[in-house]
């Protein structure tokens, strides 16, 4: 590290929300030249901490010292103004505006009392050319994947002349090469003295770029510790309160299921799509985990989203049960036994404003139409065997959702589709963004429902989650599916050298 001179204090923070204490007495301590990753489950406490100091949530007690002053942000923007920028784990821009516009969105360069548009848009090039990324500054910033919109708001962060940068899950929707980039990026500002505050659920990545570790477990500080003195088996067991080999009870190996004898439940034949799919077939077996494997933007999503009836064929066809398929929406997939929990639990997936109840019977409820509406007492007796189903940290079934951790979130939107008792459910990044604890337990539920005989798609970017869970995996590359592998053939190797190119 540089200097050990501390730079961030926070002591004795205390933050309570309706029935529920998020933190209780966290001690957290950054120093000049340091990245410092603070690491837990979900519900932890890590994003409340966060926008403690980021001046979202008020805290109930505590001090927190910038540079040995105590500060009090009443929101980010006087955060920023005191030197502390953050990039959030959802990305947190304005979709409708230039790419531009949203780097220096409330500092944009003036010419008199209008906005200085070509210096804008110049500056803009310049930064992102620093990431070595070379976009037309002036498209909508929706126009963009995820994960470039991440890196965008990482280069806004960075501009902004930072005492403290936070970086809230930055790498969830990051290639490799992205995130080394970033890491790039992040030792340059930590050598210039910044401190960094990184928080992932990487370990890896947390091994490869973090001088120090604290980590929270249930709203409570569990301690503080030097990477060389902590090693991994030793970080998940703080994390998660007792002795836990990261994901030993998953198998290891796919069971060997992938003689498929039976007739498929869905079978789609040499499809082309609206969303730029070329040439897809594929076959779905009931009680089986069949993976979707490539790097982003190459057609995982896109085709997820063709069998839930959100894109739509432009040439091929699909087979349900034997029988050829047109979807018109998702309501049509709905009924017809189809569940999707898309990658975006945020914009996609949950209701903030809702209920846990009302998030859990949403689509249960349009599956059934508007003429057999659910009781009260029905769904608290859904919404309550799902909260104890799938384990979710709630006091109530009548907590607000956006109350939550993104894991339970994540758990809740499972719920959802479970409720509907699918023949064919549509995991996408299921895990994104969530402990080690949560995604052993979520993949071990999706072996379970394979064991009941339901038909599972499976996405994720981390390839030893896919080794794990999946009894068969095709690979995609730029919109094509480039490889079918079951059983032995199922290996990292195998898989990263069809992602890249090197087989046909």
């Amino acid at each position: 590290m540089g200097s050990e001179a501390v730079l961030l204090e926070m002591k004795n923070i205390v933050m309570k929300f309706p029935g529920v204490i998020a933190l209780h007495d966290v001690h957290f301590n950054l120093v000049h030249g340091e990245i410092h990753a603070l690491l837990g489950e979900n519900g932890a406490g890590k994003s409340t901490l966060i926008k403690v100091l980021t001046g979202i949530n008020k805290r109930n007690a505590g001090t927190i010292l910038l540079e040995g002053k105590e500060i009090s942000p009443k929101s980010p923007l006087e955060a920023q103004k005191l030197g502390i920028s953050t990039v959030y784990q959802e990305v947190n821009l304005c979709p409708h505006l230039s790419v531009a516009e949203n780097i220096f969105i409330g500092r944009e360069p003036m010419k008199g009392l209008a906005i200085d548009w070509a210096r804008m848009n110049q500056d803009a090039e310049t930064l992102l050319g620093k990431f070595d990324l070379h976009l037309d500054v002036t498209q909508p910033l929706d126009t963009y994947s995820i994960a470039v919109q991440q890196m965008i708001a990482i280069v806004r962060a960075v501009d902004i002349e930072a005492k403290v940068l936070i970086l809230d899950e930055p790498t969830s929707s990051l290639t490799s090469v992205e995130v080394e980039k970033l890491f790039e990026t992040m030792r340059k500002l930590k050598n210039a003295g910044i401190g960094i505050i990184f928080v992932t659920h990487f370990l890896d990545q947390v091994y490869e770029i973090s001088d120090r570790i604290t980590v929270l477990r249930n709203g409570e500080y569990i301690g503080t510790y030097r990477v060389e003195d902590l090693p991994k088996v030793a970080l998940v067991s703080k994390m998660v309160g007792k002795e836990f080999d990261e994901l030993d009870s998953v198998r290891n190996q796919p069971d060997g299921k992938t003689a498929f004898e039976t007739t498929p439940l869905l079978q789609i034949k040499n499809a082309f799509s609206d969303s730029g799919l070329k040439n897809i077939s594929l076959e779905i077996h009931s009680g089986n985990v069949s993976g979707l494997s490539g790097l982003l933007g190459s057609g995982r999503t896109e085709t997820a989203q063709l069998i839930f009836g959100i894109g739509h064929l432009t040439e091929g066809e699909i087979d349900y049960r034997g029988k050829p398929m047109r979807l018109h929406s998702p309501i049509d997939a709905i009924r017809n036994g189809i569940a999707y929990c898309p990658e975006n639990r945020k914009t996609e997936g949950i209701i903030g404003d809702l209920s846990i109840r009302e998030n859990i019977i949403l689509a249960l409820q349009t599956k059934n139409g508007m003429k057999r509406p659910i009781s009260r007492k029905e769904a608290e007796k859904i919404a309550d065997e799902y909260i104890r189903i799938l384990e979710i940290k709630t006091p109530s079934a009548e907590q607000l959702t956006k109350n939550l951790s993104g894991g339970n979130q994540q758990k809740v939107i499972l719920a959802r589709w479970l409720a509907t008792q699918p023949d064919l459910l549509i995991l996408d990044e299921p895990t994104r963004g969530i402990d080690v604890g949560t995604k052993a337990e979520i993949q071990k539920m999706v072996m379970d429902l394979a064991d009941q005989g339901i038909a599972l798609i499976y996405i994720s970017s981390e390839l030893d989650e896919m080794l794990r869970c999946c009894d068969t995996i095709a690979v995609l590359r730029e919109k094509e599916k480039v490889a079918d592998l079951a059983g032995n053939e199922i290996n990292e190797s195998v898989i990263m050298d069809y992602v890249a190119g090197g087989r046909k």
